[in-house]
Parts: C-alpha cells; structure tokens; sequence
C-alpha cells in the first residue's frame, strides 16, 4: 500500500483485527455482487469504500423512479441507465481504485459458473428465487462462500453459507426449491432504511471472510424485523439429503 492508501484505510488499519495485513487481503480480493438494487447498494458501496480490490456487479435491469426511494447507489440522473454501471459509476466517486466489472445480464449457466468461479465470495442480492438457487449452486459446484440476503416490508434477512466448511448448509437446505416464492417489493412494498440494514450486514459478513476475521455467520439465519426493533437468528442445519450439496 502506497501512502494514499495508508490514509484512506486508516480507520481500518487501527482495528487489530484487521491492521495492515487484513487490508492487504481485502485489496487483493474479489467479490461477485448479484443484483444492484436495494440490498446490491448499500453492499458495493461499503465494500468499494473498505477497499476491496475487485468487484463484478451483475444486473440486466435500468434504473427507474421507483428504484431511488431505496437503491442508494443510484441518482435521479441516472434513470434509464443500466444498475451495474450506475452503480459503479458511484462507487468509483467513492473510490477510483477499486476495479469494477459492470456485467449488464442476468448471469445463469455457464456464463454465471465462470463468474462465480473467478471471485473469492459471491453476494446474493437479488430479489428472485430462481436467481438465488441459481447462484447457490454455482457457489456449492466453485465451493465459494455466499451471503445471502432478502428485504421485504418491515422484515430482513441474511446468512452465510460456506460449503468449505463440512457441516455449513447451502442455501436449498434452507429453502428448497419448491418452497413457493412470495410477492416481491413491488407488489407487496419495502421500508427504504431496511434494505440498507441487511446490505450492509451482507457487507460486514463479506469484508470478515476476506480479511479472515472474527466469525461469519454460517449456518445461522439471522432476521430482522424493522418494526418490531428485533433481531433473531435461527440456526440452520445442513441437509444430507440435499440434492445440491449433499455430494461435495
């Protein structure tokens, strides 16, 4: 780290968790963030802004009216504009050392295994249930650790999932894939303030696996709930039976 560095990640390098080798290997790594709307914000910018040395942010959608009462990564001038690259054109104001790869599609398949296999930890923040089986199985099939978040109405939700552990459940083991998918933000509405909460808790629980520091919360489901003021977290077995992890 050069000199600018030292000073633009001081506040970190003064925790002795981190320090000047766990910003080290925050610079050197990578994160993969599906979704850049109201969870995929919150989580880039504080990952951009902690140093992390390169982000892939994947979204095919435009940023629209409705999205700015909550995606804080976008501006009014940016509607009609594509969210990854909005979104990294913010983070680079934040940040312009940061490497960002703006992917404006919707990763499945091949195309998302290759991604998934190129980064450190994949944060999923996107707002379907196909999405997120999907990206869960390219994490379990690349074995890179995923956080995993949701926002709906008052109530959030994140957790870790790290099949590089033996007893860390995948995602499926906790909503299967015939679990019925519920209304989503635009049918059902979301409070703004919520969606940041659990984007930045997905953020912590990132920097925490590339710094390696503390405890990441696999295996844990934790829940909020905004207008209660309550937090909860429910722990989350693996499944053997799993039909995505079972055989790793």
């Amino acid at each position: 780290m050069n000199d600018d560095d030292l000073l633009r990640y001081s506040r970190h390098i003064l925790l002795p968790q981190i320090g000047i080798d766990g910003q080290e290997r925050l610079h050197s790594g990578s994160v993969l963030i599906v979704g850049a709307g109201g969870l995929g914000c919150p989580a880039a910018l504080y990952l951009g802004a902690a140093g992390v040395g390169r982000l892939v942010i994947a979204d095919a959608d435009k940023v629209d009216l409705t999205n700015l009462q909550r995606q804080i990564g976008h501006h009014t001038s940016a509607i009609g504009i594509n969210k990854a690259h909005s979104l990294s054109d913010s983070i680079r104001a934040i940040n312009p050392t940061v490497q960002i790869e703006a992917l404006d599609e919707r990763l499945e398949g091949a195309s998302l295994a290759a991604v998934v296999a190129g980064v450190d930890v994949v944060l999923d923040c996107s707002d379907n249930f196909v999405t997120r089986h999907a990206v869960n199985r390219g994490c379990v099939v690349s074995g890179k650790p995923l956080v995993s978040g949701a926002a709906l109405g008052f109530a959030g939700q994140f957790a870790v999932f790290d099949t590089r552990q033996s007893d860390s459940p995948c995602y499926h083991c906790l909503f299967p894939e015939s679990v019925e998918e519920g209304p989503r933000c635009s049918e059902a509405g979301v409070l703004s303030p919520l969606v940041g909460i659990i984007g930045s808790m997905q953020a912590v629980e990132a920097v925490k696996l590339l710094a390696g520091v503390g405890q990441t919360a696999v295996g844990r489901l934790t829940l909020y709930d905004a207008l209660g003021s309550s937090l909860r977290q429910v722990q989350v077995p693996r499944d053997a039976a799993c039909p995505v992890c079972r055989q790793r």
